[in-house]
């Protein structure tokens, strides 16, 4: 990931980022922040990528966003359930 000018945190910063090949720019305030989920994406693209036989990259990346969510659906649920026992012992 390439920052495309220098700012203080918290200010906006315009960031080129490759994803699956593609390049985006785009704009954040956490640009290492950016770079953990862009690499997420990326690796999670690849996967697919490489467990099916389809090479359209929409296809691939509705795929890993299904996949993607599943796992933070999963997450979500797990971190529920533990506030839910944590209230439970109080």
């Amino acid at each position: 990931m390439a920052l495309k000018d220098e700012k203080p945190v918290g200010e906006m910063r315009r960031v080129e980022v490759e994803i699956f090949g593609e390049v985006y720019r785009l704009r954040t305030e956490d640009p290492n922040g950016l770079a953990k989920i862009v690499r997420m994406v990326d690796s999670t693209m690849k996967t697919v990528s490489q467990n099916t036989r389809s090479f359209a990259g929409s296809r691939i990346a509705v795929l890993a966003a299904l996949k993607i969510a599943e796992d933070y659906v999963q997450l979500k649920k797990d971190y529920d359930e533990l506030l839910h026992l944590l209230d439970e012992n109080k």
